[in-house]
């Protein structure tokens, strides 16, 4: 059978590796000596390393200004940010933090060109226009391994409460001009800050896998992206948390799930992401961690329906035996050590229940209108929706 044909979003410069965040002021340099440092509030503070950056950078010739993120980009965030600092003539954004520094700093790079409020370039919003991808030159660097936004063409924008929303600015000129990923960076995030992080890039990988949208190549990196992540999920979460090699494991299954979400897009797990995100204050990560036992759950038994012998059950059959470790069996079979490794994670890790962020069965309704996943392994209806959410409330 010939190969389908495809197309691939562009990637960044990708530098990956221990102790490769010394190369940041060599890598921006190319851009300008006007930098904008996005980064977390707390940890890269705490743990000396912002000081250490500012300090080369500043030994480089840059001039730096600091902004601090304390919490997912919203379009208020994004719009002071760019008031604030567009008038300093940045030449290069350079976000360092999790992945809604991330977005921020994706943001503010798409934005300082611009005199409009970012809601105007946010999808699905009222008066929506597209941005025709100018930006200030971008330089992500993770240091959680979750959403793989140091590849992608995204940032997740978001406004908590009854008329919000959890949508994205996008443009294929967002892919970050150079991605850093150093494992060194991770080895003090928390265990459980790893597992809700971790979760999320195991879902962005078996989602962009079994999308429809998948193409070979694309199998092929989510495939390695799984064997990675099974390889070292549990110890980072644990025992080995500060094992740089551990780590490196974890940050590569992350960067590889940007790279298939990007071109295969993602399912129903990411699609409560939005409607769910949208509407209570709850971590990303932690929704996906929550959500992709049970979501996987419902889409096996939908494609049970069409067909026992359906390709995209072989697609789960196949993650069941490289999360698992355990290969060479059935379809039926390899599908059930998906699940079983699913509900393990989710009981020894406790991943906790929606109700604990205040979501409501009486919100059910409306979640399951607004919830698109067109990209989802198969087509859901508005009841299997709610059974997903309901067995994690």
């Amino acid at each position: 059978m010939p190969l389908p044909d495809f197309s691939l979003l562009a990637l960044p410069a990708i530098h990956f590796g221990a102790a490769k965040f010394a190369l940041l002021p060599q890598l921006a340099g190319s851009f300008g000596n006007n930098i904008l440092v996005v980064t977390g509030s707390h940890a890269l503070q705490q743990s000396g390393r912002l000081g250490s950056l500012l300090e080369a950078l500043q030994a480089s010739g840059f001039r730096t200004t600091h902004l601090a993120v304390d919490r997912e980009p919203s379009p208020e965030l994004v719009d002071e940010a760019v008031s604030r600092y567009r008038a300093l003539s940045i030449n290069v954004v350079l976000a360092v933090g999790g992945g809604s520094v991330l977005d921020a700093g994706k943001a503010i790079s798409a934005m300082l060109l611009y005199d409009l409020p970012v809601e105007r370039f946010i999808e699905g919003q009222e008066a929506f226009m597209p941005h025709d991808g100018r930006k200030v030159p971008f330089i992500a660097v993770p240091t959680t391994s979750g959403t793989g936004s140091e590849v992608t063409n995204n940032a997740v924008i978001s406004r908590v409460g009854r008329n919000g929303f959890k949508r994205s600015l996008r443009h294929r000129a967002f892919v970050p001009d150079i991605a850093l990923i150093d494992p060194e960076l991770m080895v003090t995030v928390s265990p459980e800050l790893t597992a809700a992080s971790g979760m999320d890039a195991c879902t962005q990988l078996l989602e962009a896998y079994t999308s429809p949208f998948a193409t070979p190549f694309i199998d092929a990196l989510a495939c390695s992206g799984l064997e990675a992540f099974s390889r070292s999920f549990l110890a980072a979460c644990t025992d080995q948390s500060t094992n740089s090699g551990v780590r490196g494991d974890i940050a590569y299954a992350a960067l590889i799930s940007g790279i298939a979400l990007a071109n295969a897009g993602l399912g129903i797990v990411h699609g409560f992401a939005s409607s769910v995100g949208g509407l209570i204050d709850i971590p990303h990560g932690t929704l996906c961690a929550t959500l992709l036992a049970e979501a996987t759950r419902e889409n096996i038994a939908q494609l049970r329906l069409i067909d026992q012998a359906h390709p995209v059950l072989l697609k789960f059959a196949k993650a069941g035996a490289i999360l698992s470790g355990v290969g060479g069996e059935d379809i039926a079979s390899g599908c059930h050590r998906l699940q079983e490794t699913l509900d393990q994670w989710q009981e020894q890790l406790s991943f906790p229940r929606l109700r604990c962020y205040g979501l409501l069965p009486e919100d059910f309704d409306d979640i399951v209108v607004t919830t698109r996943c067109k990209s989802n392994a198969v087509q859901l209806d508005h009841a299997a929706m709610k059974r997903i959410l309901s067995s994690r409330w």
